[in-house]
C-alpha cells in the first residue's frame, strides 16, 4: 500500500512538472500563422528575443535574434520578459492613387503583437507571401539608439543574390548610389564587414526563395546586410552623422568625416521599420508582391488625385546628340523645342531638362544658351509639361524659392540627384523634400538613393526612384546585361519600382556591346528594351533614346510612347530569376504583356488565362529574324484576335525580349 501511494505520489510530481514545463512553454514560445497557414512564425524570449519561420513546417529561417541597444545599457534583452501578447486577424484592402502594380491592393494578414515587463512591444505580421516584424518603444524622453540586432540565420549552405556596396576611395562605405549587380553567392563566404543594401534574395536549395528588406522607414536609418561568415545575415546600419563636409565637383555632395557612436537619436515612444521577409514558393510570384508597399505609413499629402504619373522624355543618357536637325543640338533653347516636339508626336507627357540647364550649385543661374520663358510657353501651347533636374546639394538649400519658381513655370515633376546615403540625416531630407514638394503640388523622383521601402504610399507624389544601375551604365562599362535586367524584378523591384530609363534605339549582340559616350548602346534587342516599359515597375516612365533616331521609326515610338505607366492588375505568368521573365499588366479594360531574356534564346508561351470573355485585338512587337546577329531588328503585327485562354508562343532571341498590346473590342 506504501509503495502504491509513493508511485502515485512520484506520478502526480511528474505531471505537475510537466505541466509546469507546459506553462512556461505556452506562455514564453508564441505562435502566429498566416490566412492559409502555410507560413508560421514562433516567437519566444531568451537571452534575446528570438523568433524563427517554417513554411509548410519545415523550418526556413533558423532561430535568429531581435535586440534593441540603447544608451544607459538599456535594450530589449535587458531584465525583460513577455507580459502579454494578443493574435488577431486583419482584412483590409489599400486603394493606391498611385498604382504600380494594382489598383485595389488585398492586406490581409495575422498579427502577433507582443508586450514586455519593460518599455517594449515588437508586432509581427504573417502573410501569405511573407513575414514582417517591428519594434515599438514608449520612453518618455528621447533616446539615443547605439545600434539595433536585426539577424536572418537560415539552416544548410544557401546563396543571396548580393548587391555587395564597394567602398568608395574618398568615404566611408556607407556613401553608395545603391546601383550594383546582383551575383549569387553562398552566404557563409561573406565575411564580415561585407554588407549590400537590400532587398537581397535568398536562394537556398530548394524553394521558397525569401527576401530581405524593410519599410516604413523614418527618422531612422536603412539598414544594410552584412556577412557573419556563417549562413546567417545581419542588419548594419550606418552611425549618425555629426560632421559633414560639402565636395567642390561638378555635383557636389556632403560627405561625412565624422560619425557619433550611436546611429539615431528620436523619440522615446514611436515605431521602428518593419523588418521585412518575402516568400514565395515559385520565382514568379516575387514580382508582383507588394508587400512593402502594405507595411508602409498611409498617405500624408490628402487628396493626391493631382499627381498625375506618365511618361516622359530624358536628354543625359544620349547627351543631347540629336541629328538631322537644322540647329546645333546641345543645351539650348532649339533642341529642348524639339523634345518637346517629339514628345507631342508620340504621346509622351513631359519632357525632362536634366543636368546642366542651370549652374548645379544655383537653381537661379540658367545656362545663357536657354530662355525658360520661351520653353514654358512652347510647351503650354503644345500640351507638354517641362521637368526639371535639381542636384539635392542644391535644392536643399533653396528650396522654397525654387519650388516656387518651378510652380510659376507650370513644373509638376522634379527629379533631385546625388544623395547617396541613407542615415538618419539623410533619410529625414527625403521626407522633409516629399512633403515640401506635396505642398507646393509638385511630384518628386530621387536619384542616387536607396529604394523606396514604402515612402510612395507616405508619399504618393514620390512617384519614382533611381537605386538601380540602369540604362545610363551603358555610357562608360559593359556592366548592364540582359542577364542583369532579367535580375531586376526579382531582387531591387521587390522594394519598389525604379527608374531604369530603358528605351535605348542603339541595340548590340553580347559580342557588338561596347561603351560609346554619345552613341549609347544597349546589350540586347529593340524588343528587350521595349519591355522594360511594361516589366518594371515605374509610374514615372522616362524614354531615354535619341528621338532623332525615334523619328525615323514612328510606328515603334507610337507603340512605346502611349503606353501606360500606373497598372490595376499585375500578374506575372512566368519567370526565373536572372533567366527571363513574362508579366501581364491591366489599365481599364485593355492588357499588356512584356517579356524578357537573359543571353539565352528561348521559346516562351504566353497563355491568356489572365483575360475576360471577349475578343482582344493584339498588337505585337517582338525580335525580328535576324536580331540575333542585328540587334535593333524587330517586327510589329496587328490586328491579331486573341481570346481568353488562348496560347501564343513567341521566339525570344538572345537578350531579347517582346510586347503585346491587347485592346479589348
Amino acid at each position: 500500500m506504501k509503495d502504491s501511494q509513493n508511485k502515485m505520489k512520484h506520478v502526480i510530481i511528474i505531471i505537475f512538472s510537466i505541466a509546469i514545463c507546459l506553462k512556461g512553454w505556452s506562455k514564453d514560445t508564441l505562435q502566429v500563422s498566416s490566412p492559409l497557414g502555410k507560413i508560421a512564425v514562433k516567437v519566444w524570449m531568451g537571452k534575446q528575443l528570438q523568433y524563427q519561420i517554417l513554411y509548410d513546417n519545415k523550418v526556413i529561417l533558423a532561430p535568429s535574434s531581435i535586440d534593441f541597444l540603447l544608451d544607459k545599457n538599456r535594450s530589449l534583452s535587458s531584465n525583460n520578459s513577455i507580459k502579454s501578447s494578443s493574435v488577431k486577424k486583419v482584412r483590409e484592402q489599400i486603394i493606391s492613387p498611385v498604382p504600380e502594380k494594382r489598383k485595389v491592393i488585398p492586406d490581409v494578414y495575422n498579427v502577433l503583437s507582443v508586450a514586455f515587463k519593460q518599455p517594449y512591444k515588437v508586432e509581427f505580421r504573417v502573410y501569405d507571401d511573407g513575414v514582417a516584424y517591428r519594434i515599438s518603444t514608449m520612453f518618455k524622453d528621447s533616446i539615443y539608439v547605439n545600434n539595433e540586432v536585426a539577424e536572418f540565420a537560415f539552416p544548410g549552405t544557401p546563396s543571396a543574390y548580393f548587391p555587395k556596396v564597394q567602398k568608395r576611395e574618398d568615404s566611408d562605405i556607407f556613401h553608395t548610389s545603391f546601383e550594383e549587380e546582383y551575383p549569387l553567392r553562398r552566404i557563409d563566404t561573406l565575411a564580415d564587414g561585407v554588407i549590400s543594401y537590400s532587398p537581397i534574395l535568398v536562394a537556398p536549395d530548394l524553394n521558397p526563395k525569401i527576401a530581405i528588406t524593410e519599410s516604413d522607414l523614418e527618422d531612422y536609418p536603412g539598414m544594410f546586410l552584412g556577412g557573419t561568415g556563417s549562413s546567417m545575415l545581419k542588419g548594419v546600419f550606418a552611425p549618425y552623422p555629426l560632421e559633414e563636409q560639402a565636395t567642390e565637383a561638378l555635383y557636389s555632395e556632403l560627405k561625412v568625416t565624422k560619425r557619433a557612436p550611436y546611429i539615431a537619436r528620436t523619440r522615446g515612444t514611436r515605431s521602428f521599420p518593419w523588418r521585412v521577409l518575402l516568400i514565395a514558393a515559385e520565382d514568379k510570384e516575387l514580382p508582383s508582391n507588394d508587400i512593402v508597399y502594405r507595411l508602409g505609413a498611409p498617405s500624408r499629402i490628402g487628396d493626391a488625385s493631382w499627381v498625375k504619373p506618365g511618361n516622359l522624355t530624358d536628354e543625359w543618357t544620349i547627351d543631347i546628340n540629336l541629328f538631322n536637325v537644322p540647329f546645333r543640338a546641345g543645351l539650348n533653347t532649339n533642341s529642348y523645342k524639339y523634345y518637346i516636339d517629339f514628345a507631342k508626336r508620340f504621346g509622351f507627357d513631359r519632357i525632362m531638362m536634366d543636368a546642366g540647364w542651370s549652374d548645379n550649385n544655383d537653381l537661379f543661374k540658367i545656362t545663357p544658351t536657354i530662355s525658360m520663358d520661351t520653353l514654358v510657353a512652347y510647351a503650354k501651347e503644345k500640351g507638354i509639361k517641362i521637368s526639371m533636374w535639381t542636384l539635392s546639394k542644391t535644392l536643399d538649400r533653396q528650396l522654397d524659392s525654387a519650388l516656387n519658381q518651378f510652380n510659376k513655370w507650370g513644373v509638376d515633376f522634379i527629379m533631385t540627384d546625388f544623395i547617396d546615403r541613407d542615415d538618419q540625416k539623410t533619410v529625414n531630407f527625403y521626407h522633409r523634400i516629399a512633403k515640401a514638394c506635396a505642398d507646393h503640388k509638385i511630384m518628386i523622383m530621387y536619384h542616387g538613393a536607396f529604394p523606396p521601402k514604402g515612402f510612395n504610399r507616405t508619399y504618393p507624389n514620390a512617384v519614382a526612384r533611381e537605386g538601380v544601375m540602369g540604362s545610363e551604365f551603358n555610357i562608360w562599362s559593359n556592366r548592364v546585361t540582359p542577364e542583369h535586367d532579367v535580375t531586376l524584378p526579382f531582387t531591387r523591384m521587390l522594394a519598389g519600382g525604379f527608374d531604369y530609363e530603358p528605351g535605348l534605339l542603339n541595340n548590340a549582340t553580347k559580342k557588338g556591346t561596347r561603351p560609346v559616350a554619345g552613341v549609347v548602346t544597349s546589350p540586347g534587342t529593340r524588343c528587350h528594351q521595349l519591355a522594360m516599359f511594361v516589366v518594371y515597375d515605374s509610374p514615372m516612365q522616362i524614354f531615354s533614346g535619341n528621338p532623332s533616331e525615334g523619328m525615323r521609326e514612328a510606328e515603334f515610338m507610337s507603340l512605346l510612347g502611349n503606353l501606360p505607366t500606373a497598372w490595376d492588375e499585375t500578374v506575372v505568368t512566368d519567370g526565373k530569376v536572372g533567366e527571363f521573365i513574362v508579366s501581364a499588366r491591366k489599365k481599364g479594360n485593355d492588357w499588356f504583356v512584356g517579356g524578357m531574356s537573359n543571353w539565352s534564346e528561348r521559346d516562351v508561351s504566353v497563355k491568356f488565362d489572365f483575360l475576360s470573355d471577349g475578343n482582344y485585338k493584339a498588337t505585337i512587337c517582338k525580335d525580328g529574324i535576324n536580331a540575333d546577329r542585328y540587334a535593333a531588328d524587330y517586327v510589329i503585327q496587328k490586328d491579331v484576335t486573341v481570346k481568353k485562354n488562348d496560347e501564343m508562343k513567341i521566339h525570344i532571341a538572345p537578350g531579347g525580349g517582346f510586347l503585346i498590346r491587347l485592346d479589348k473590342e
